[in-house]
């Protein structure tokens, strides 16, 4: 069953046509990773998906809905969406920025309740950030800092979670750090996630479906270990790799890698 399916769909920034006529399902209860060199199209597919940008044609359906028939406060119900470098006023506690996952919940008149509380105390247990609750964002690592974005988006209590780019300037131990929380979530508590992601061996460790982007269109899309090769990478990326299985035989890794001329 899909979680989100993508039909003819196409998407233009004024007269630059960014993705034509993409066709995509993106399946429920897995870890989903987009790959793709820079400009293909991976930011732009998760932000028309999150209704952030406007498709020039074509259909978005989310668990079977098309979002067009979906209010905007209720498409934060269903689909919880974390750009890329988010940030947030000074002073903040990790507590108070996680609370803020709670506002497609929440009516005009009214503060938190007690199951809104509930579900943040929930969130920031699940990404293991109990003893930093009252810390203030800035003064958490870079790996923290993440993890209580992530719980911002957990707090929203939706089904879908969509990050762009999570680990993009994070050392290689914030990386897993945060990947690791997000496959938690995906296997404990059946959450898909939709990833955008630039390091390929991360992408090919932590992803059940891996979609290979290319100028907008679908280069390859699958199990990583049946999709993603010699062939597939030149490409997407324009390169000869040199392609490894991992110790266990369940996903390839990228040992070395030149440019194809």
């Amino acid at each position: 069953m899909e979680a989100i399916s993508v039909k003819n769909l196409s998407v233009a920034y004024e007269n630059n046509t960014i993705i034509e006529n993409m066709n995509l399902d993106i399946p429920k209860g897995k870890i989903s990773i987009i790959i793709g060199a820079n400009g293909c199209g991976k930011s732009t597919l998760l932000k028309t998906i999150a209704r952030i940008n406007k498709p020039k044609n074509g259909d978005i359906f989310i668990n079977n809905r098309n979002i067009k028939s979906i209010k905007e406060k209720d498409i934060a119900k269903e689909v919880a969406f974390l750009p890329q470098g988010p940030s947030c006023p000074s002073g903040l506690t990790v507590r108070e920025l996680v609370a803020y996952g709670r506002f497609p919940h929440q009516k005009i008149i009214g503060g938190l309740n007690n199951h809104d509380k509930e579900i943040i105390d929930w969130a920031i247990k699940e990404t293991v950030l109990s003893e930093f609750a009252d810390r203030e964002i800035e003064n958490l690592s870079g790996g923290q800092r993440q993890r209580a974005w992530i719980a911002m988006a957990l707090a929203q209590e939706t089904e879908i979670i969509m990050l762009d780019e999570p680990t993009t300037y994070l050392d290689m131990s914030y990386q897993l750090e945060v990947l690791e929380v997000l496959q938690k979530l995906n296997q404990e508590k059946n959450i898909t996630v939709v990833i955008v992601l630039h390091e390929l061996n991360n992408a090919c460790r932590f992803a059940d479906n891996i979609i290979g982007l290319k100028k907008g269109e679908i280069v390859c899309k699958g199990k990583p270990i049946e999709v993603i090769n010699n062939s597939t990478l030149k490409e997407i990326y324009g390169i000869n790799a040199n392609i490894k299985e991992s110790e266990n035989g369940q996903y390839p890794v990228c040992m070395e890698y030149e440019l194809f001329r």
